[in-house]
């Protein structure tokens, strides 16, 4: 089983995004406005989030109770980081948030050692080590491999540039995935940031700007060979599937609380202003409008649930269903942003919080980062053609 569920976790309260929610709206909503125009990372909002006793523990809800963690299962976290996109309005903080708590501490959880588990888990469970990596490595041979590695004589030997690497300038160590030289294949690593030869740059992407971003090069960046994550020369098959189905899945999440949130402000505008003299919610179009956005929001729920059953139900987690669930949520967002925007009334375009517009450029994001379309859809074909 990938997930187990903790043996306390039946009598849990059964609707875990309420807390995760609520505290996010009072602690980071305040300042998501602010910190995505000045392009900030806030370590300490980040710290309150992973905090297990005074915040919703965020920082490690998939890695097991014996090594720190919150030991949840993969349908409760999906919720917990659909309460945070929810609460915080924030796409970039709840983003920098699945990337460190899922994808950088499952493939640990799932193929590393015991050394490894015991090393790394329970510190990043507390929030004390940041795990990081690039979001083009989640999406397999999809990329050319933009890192190589050689054997040494005393362990291996990385080179190469990675862009895009969510939460590298405070990133303790970094889940690489290079291409070997001189045989083929691809070989995982963990490697700490201290190493030599690892250099971290930061750069300010467009999108996702409340989100820290770096640049990561190895420069014959030498690693023992116990930093090897899984089987050598066996990514292709063990870590890279898992990294694009847990980007597909957890990343995807938090935006299901976005969309609600705007479809919570749409209804709202709806009952409260006027067009032509009478109430907007008695628009036909308006309502028409306003079930497109909920039962987008209801279809994405479902796909995601199902996407994240796969994960806790035993063996691997399903490619179609993760993938379906990635491209149903991206388009849905699309839909659910344009019906915000055509509600919405002037004032709210041009100030309030600027979800709106924040999810309109965040949404581009959401829709390419996960390898689009080209990726997607032939995943999900190919899976269609197995099964018929």
């Amino acid at each position: 089983m990938v997930f187990p569920h903790s043996p306390g976790e039946l009598g849990a309260e059964p609707t875990p995004d309420e807390q995760v929610r609520e505290f996010a709206d009072r602690v980071a909503r305040p300042t998501t406005a602010d910190r995505d125009r000045a392009r900030r990372w806030d370590p300490a909002l980040f710290a309150e989030l992973a905090g297990a006793r005074t915040g919703p523990g965020l920082a490690g809800p998939l890695v097991p109770r014996h090594l720190g963690g919150g030991g949840l299962s993969a349908v409760r976290t999906c919720a917990l980081l659909q309460g945070l996109g929810e609460g915080a309005r924030d796409p970039g903080l709840a983003l920098a948030t699945a990337v460190h708590a899922v994808l950088a501490t499952v493939p640990l959880r799932v193929f590393g050692t015991a050394r490894q588990q015991q090393r790394y888990l329970p510190r990043m469970a507390s929030g004390q080590w940041r795990g990081a990596l690039s979001l083009h490595q989640t999406q397999g041979a999809a990329l050319a491999p933009a890192v190589t590695v050689r054997s040494a004589a005393d362990g291996r030997v990385l080179n190469g540039e990675l862009e895009l690497v969510a939460g590298a300038p405070e990133a303790h160590h970094f889940l690489i995935v290079a291409d070997e030289l001189g045989g083929g294949g691809r070989t995982a690593f963990v490697v700490d940031r201290a190493t030599a030869g690892v250099r971290v740059t930061q750069t300010r992407p467009e999108a996702m700007r409340t989100c820290s971003w770096g640049r990561l090069t190895l420069d014959d960046c030498h690693v023992p060979d116990d930093a090897v994550l899984g089987t050598p020369r066996g990514a292709a098959t063990e870590v890279e599937p898992l990294l694009a189905a847990l980007n597909w899945v957890f990343c995807s999440a938090p935006w299901l609380g976005v969309m609600r949130a705007l479809t919570r402000d749409a209804v709202d505008h709806a009952r409260e202003h006027r067009l032509f003299g009478r109430p907007l919610s008695h628009a036909q179009s308006a309502r028409l409008t306003l079930a497109d956005m909920a039962t987008r929001c209801e279809l994405a729920a479902v796909l995601l649930h199902r996407a994240a059953e796969q994960f806790d139900s035993g063996g691997r987690p399903s490619q179609r269903d993760a993938a379906s669930a990635r491209l149903f949520t991206a388009r849905a967002a699309r839909t659910v942003i344009e019906g915000a925007a055509g509600l919405a009334p002037a004032g709210v375009l041009t100030g309030g919080d600027g979800l709106i517009e924040r999810a309109h450029r965040d949404a581009l994001f959401l829709a390419t980062a996960g390898g689009g379309d080209e990726v997607l859809r032939p995943v999900i074909a190919a899976s269609e053609l197995e099964l018929g």
